[in-house]
């Protein structure tokens, strides 16, 4: 393998590779970064076996050929180098950078013990609107679970009818739900997927207007493919919480306040629920909504928004944290708050997005 190829180039998709290499794994091939000469580009690859990236970099390239390089070590030392073209040669197992006063020998490994990883999209694929498809999941994802030991809770359900998809997740406290009729889906299927490969997703984002994405049942993997980049992750196997049996079909009572408004009462009540279990309660009025917390160490504190206040009136807590997280998602000037009792989930919608929904379940205090 023999090429020439920009630092700058390269150096970003090293990057972006690295976040894809086990460092703890079993086999000392996965803590490596595959580099594949062909065609005139510079192939970077990476995988932890769950999830995969391979990135395609233009380089002038003299002699094909492939190896395995420490991922760490080459990303140190690509991304230390000043801008202009790097020269790469692979001599056996060992391969040699060389750029302007600079030249380094790195030990490599056979790439042929290194596992297989999806270089295309595949036939059949989806094309998605980049940007709804980036802010669909960027309205789900902070719901779903961080506890490994539920491991379906850890990613995002993916709803595929003809038309539409639907995005579900859910830690078993909280749920979100955003619709949207996206692409050409020709197909009906549920997968979940990785928090941690959406998440990269939608970082990697790119400046295309579609994302390719394509399903395969045999293999039990997703495959999404933007702007020289192809991104696989399998899917999580089980099944997923029956979500909709958790969504009231009615609600008594219903709230309407500004965002801004709300958002600074949570923020103010968290100061001091930080010290309470994050609890923070919510009486509902006539006309507005006093937020109201408590610590033991710092003292209490109470806040006053007026709101459009229609089914009566209600004392509801919920986790801080939670209110602030799903207000971060909302778009809209205001917000839509829809309650039952004291012991139901709160449905926060808003106006301005339609097909979006976040439930928060509340919590039980002692008077």
């Amino acid at each position: 393998m023999k090429l020439q190829v920009l630092q700058e180039n390269l150096s970003k998709s090293l990057m972006i590779a690295s976040r894809f290499v086990s460092n703890r794994a079993q086999l000392p091939v996965l803590g490596n970064t595959m580099l594949t000469a062909k065609n005139n580009k510079l192939l970077v690859s990476a995988t932890n076996l769950e999830s995969s990236i391979n990135l395609s970099v233009g380089a002038k390239v003299e002699k094909d050929g492939d190896i395995t390089v420490p991922a760490r070590t080459i990303n140190d030392i690509v991304s230390n180098l000043p801008a202009g073209p790097i020269n790469i040669e692979v001599d056996k197992e060992q391969i040699l950078i060389t750029s302007r006063n600079y030249s380094s020998r790195v030990s490599g490994m056979n790439s042929a013990d290194f596992p297989s990883v999806p270089q295309g999209v595949g036939k059949g694929s989806i094309k998605f609107p980049r940007k709804e498809l980036v802010e669909s999941i960027g309205k789900v994802i902070f719901s779903s679970s961080a506890d490994e030991t539920r491991p379906i809770l850890t990613g995002v359900l993916f709803i595929l009818k003809k038309g539409s998809v639907t995005f579900v997740s859910t830690d078993g406290f909280r749920l979100s739900e955003r619709s949207r009729v996206l692409g050409n889906i020709k197909l009906t299927q549920d997968v979940i997927l990785p928090k941690a490969v959406l998440s990269e997703l939608v970082r990697l984002g790119g400046e295309s207007d579609e994302i390719s994405f394509s399903y395969s049942k045999k293999d039990n993997q997703v495959v999404f493919g933007v702007d020289g980049m192809i991104l696989a992750s399998r899917i999580l196997a089980g099944e997923f919480p029956d979500y909709k049996k958790r969504i009231p079909s009615a609600s008594k009572i219903k709230v309407n306040l500004d965002k801004e408004e709300f958002a600074r009462a949570v923020k103010l009540s968290g100061i001091f629920a930080k010290d309470s279990a994050n609890v923070v309660k919510l009486k509902v009025g006539k006309d507005a909504v006093e937020f109201e917390a408590q610590s033991k160490s710092s003292g209490s504190q109470e806040t006053k928004v007026d709101a459009k206040v229609d089914g009566g009136e209600l004392e509801i807590a919920f986790n801080f944290k939670f209110l602030d997280e799903v207000l971060n998602v909302i778009e809209g000037d205001e917000v839509q708050l829809e309650l039952n009792d004291a012991s139901s989930p709160g449905v926060f919608k808003d106006p301005k997005v339609k097909d979006f929904l976040h439930l928060i379940m509340p919590v039980k205090v002692q008077d």
